[in-house]
């Protein structure tokens, strides 16, 4: 008998443990008391009726105790009906606590729209805090002499809260960017005037408000010419021709070199004679002659008035 007495006690105690934990889990006392702590009043049958409707007490309790203490006062039926609806509750209260230290315009209602419209609300409001540069890709366009230009633009951005729900995003501002810059290339009618003056490019697309419609305003763009193809293939073949002649040069010093050797090979075999090599001593002197006279500076004369 005292077997079976501590058998059903022992049982008693498990069930016990689970009702108590069940209850427990049913009836957050624990964040109905952080609440009491912190100043936020939810009541434990709202708490437990979160349970009942798939909502994560916690989540709830957490984003306003957050907001409370960053000064905000938050509705728990409207935070539990954006959780219902598919948002990310604590990124919203996140970003409506930056946006209040950082003095910008954000309320909830707002805030919950750019967030279930798929964007990041809170990345948002640090980029409309600290700015975000974006780099275009390599951009080309042709100046009216001709000369092809690359170049590249670094654009400064910041997030514009009202337009964050049905703006565009980066890819538009880019391409409109790189429009942009192909436009005042083209434009330019040399290619010297876009190299030696590239604020002239950013002046042309801020002024043509390419932010228009889009998430974003831009603050400054800056551009930076990376290559001209043309003036680059032209620098190639001239390079080229310059190697090309210096190996003409080289042909013609080896053949010069070989001089020597037929004269004597003529020298032995008799067909040159010793008044025929004179002549041509005499021909090459008087040529030597004639180019230090045509060249101003070379002659003994002028070496003396320089002395």
């Amino acid at each position: 008998m005292e077997g079976l007495n501590i058998g059903f006690i022992f049982i008693i105690f498990v069930l016990v443990i689970i009702v108590l934990a069940f209850f427990l889990y049913l009836v957050p006392v624990g964040l109905w008391f952080q609440g009491i702590l912190t100043n936020v009043r939810v009541s434990l049958i709202q708490l437990m009726f979160m349970r009942f409707r798939k909502v994560p007490p916690s989540v709830i309790m957490n984003a306003m105790i957050n907001g409370k203490k960053a000064g905000l006062n938050l509705s728990p039926d409207l935070l539990e009906a954006h959780y219902l609806a598919g948002g990310h509750v604590q990124r919203v209260v996140n970003a409506l606590i930056s946006a209040e230290k950082a003095n910008i315009p954000l309320d909830f209602k707002s805030a919950t729209a750019i967030d279930l419209a798929g964007r990041d609300v809170f990345d948002a409001v640090q980029m409309s805090v600290n700015p975000k540069v974006i780099n275009t890709p390599p951009v080309a366009g042709v100046a009216k002499n001709g000369i092809q230009l690359i170049a590249k633009a670094r654009v400064t951005v910041r997030t514009n809260i009202k337009q964050l729900v049905g703006g565009a995003g980066e890819e538009t501002v880019l391409a409109r960017v790189g429009e942009g810059i192909v436009a005042a290339i083209g434009s330019s009618l040399t290619h010297k005037e876009v190299l030696e003056h590239p604020d002239f490019i950013s002046k042309k697309v801020l002024e043509k408000g390419l932010d228009s419609g889009t998430a974003f305003e831009i603050l400054s763009i800056d551009i930076a010419d990376k290559a001209e193809e043309r003036r680059a293939m032209a620098v190639a073949l001239e390079q080229e021709m310059k190697a090309e002649a210096q190996r003409s040069r080289a042909k013609v010093i080896e053949a010069e070199a070989e001089v020597p050797k037929a004269m004597a090979d003529a020298f032995r075999s008799g067909n040159l004679g010793i008044m025929d090599y004179y002549r041509v001593k005499n021909i090459e002197a008087d040529t030597a002659m004639r180019d230090s006279i045509a060249k101003p500076g070379t002659s003994k004369g002028d070496k003396g008035d320089k002395k």
